[in-house]
């Protein structure tokens, strides 16, 4: 098993001067630990408009510096939004990262899955995944050396050189974010990589990964003349500390994140949301926890938060799961800069090497599944959509504009 860490640059409320400055100071330095300790993935998303939950609209600034920092992690687009730039724009980026990074450039496409970010760019939802699926044909010829041109419904580009290339031949690794879980087999079907941002069970992602690798051998149709990327990735949220007890003090922020992910995921058809400014949601997160004490304690008895025996206990039901890729999400709400240095490295010191270990054992797996040495069982997974599992299914917000 694989390990990543992943960020969304949450700022809850209030916001001093330099705040978001020291934001992505501590973000960085905490990429450097994660290098440093053997952590294979940084993700970074990209988000517009979308307060106190993500301050992260240009990713590929944020990786570039990454990648000048460290040395051997992964830097990962979780995601770049190809509804919401032109992909001429999206190939000229990602070539230049994965030029800046000598090759460890992970290209994550997604969608968006809010007006309050596609409106202004002229996006309808209704729309999205026709643009998103012109976008993939109209970038990877771009990635060949030569000219390419695309006349399509949404972009029109006529026949010019996208310079630079990648450094990765034919281009770095595609991955798409599924932000429900019947897009993870959608990607299979599509021959990429998943980006699950979900918060399942074991036994939930035991049955996705095989509705994913059932798709990608059995029914796979490749969008455009790309090279596939079988692998599947869960985030969850964490906390290493010494103790249960302790950890679960320190990631008090991980239920701030799941507040506002569920606001900005559930509440209107089209996920309008208030104007700039009407809502605190720092504010409305701490009125629900007060409300609410054991929807907030059971939530924090779930993901990756806990002790390294408590961890690493945990894991072992994913590993059996034969997930490719843990991501994990630590830098969220109030959580402490040095809380989350020192989870890092507990985590890396304590229980990273067992799963690391394994990894090899998981690869001979993948290659016998891919080769239809192993017939993966159909399940049926419609008792697995809930999307957040059983951590999150007693936290509803209920925020309006004041």
């Amino acid at each position: 098993m694989k390990f990543g860490i992943f960020y969304e640059l949450q700022l809850p409320r209030p916001w001093g001067p330099h705040d978001e400055h020291r934001l992505y100071q501590n973000a960085l330095e905490q990429i450097e630990i994660a290098d440093r300790c053997g952590y294979d993935y940084a993700w970074q998303v990209e988000h517009h408009f979308l307060e106190e939950y993500s301050h992260s609209p240009a990713p590929e600034s944020f990786l570039a510096a990454a990648s000048q920092r460290t040395k051997n992690i992964r830097l990962g687009h979780g995601i770049c939004q190809l509804t919401t730039n032109h992909p001429a724009r999206v190939a000229e980026r990602i070539a230049t990262l994965d030029l800046l990074s000598s090759g460890r450039c992970e290209f994550g496409m997604g969608e968006s899955a809010s007006s309050t970010e596609l409106e202004p760019f002229g996006v309808d939802m209704a729309n999205k995944r026709e643009i998103f699926e012109e976008a993939v044909r109209a970038i990877f010829p771009m990635f060949k050396d030569g000219g390419s041109e695309h006349h399509g419904k949404y972009f029109d580009m006529p026949l010019r050189n996208v310079l630079p290339k990648p450094y990765q031949k034919p281009h770095p690794p595609l991955w798409v974010a599924c932000s429900q879980l019947e897009t993870l087999a959608k990607c299979g079907e599509w021959g990429m990589g998943a980006l699950g941002f979900q918060f399942v069970s074991a036994d939930a992602a035991h049955a996705w990964v095989h509705a994913y690798y059932n798709a990608f051998v059995k029914r796979q149709k490749k969008l455009a003349d790309y090279q596939t990327n079988p692998n599947i990735a869960l985030v969850s949220f964490f906390m290493c500390a010494p103790t249960d007890e302790e950890a679960r003090e320190r990631a008090d922020g991980d239920t701030f994140f799941q507040f506002c992910l569920k606001y900005y995921s559930s509440a209107s058809g089209d996920r309008q949301r208030p104007p700039p400014g009407a809502v605190n949601m720092w504010d409305e997160y701490n009125k629900w926890k007060r409300a609410n004490p054991e929807a907030h304690a059971a939530a924090l008895r779930g993901g990756l938060i806990g002790s390294p025996e408590t961890i690493r206990r945990k894991l072992r039901k994913f590993h059996s799961s034969n997930i490719d890729q843990v991501v994990l999400l630590n830098q969220a709400g109030k959580n402490t800069h040095e809380h989350i240095c020192e989870s890092l490295e507990l985590f890396a010191k304590e229980v990273m090497p067992e799963f690391h270990d394994a990894h090899p054992k998981l690869l001979e797996w993948k290659q016998k599944v891919l080769n239809r040495e192993i017939e993966l069982e159909e399940i049926d997974t419609t008792q697995f959509t809930e999307r957040y599992g059983g951590t999150m299914k007693a936290i509803a917000p209920k925020v309006a504009a004041e």
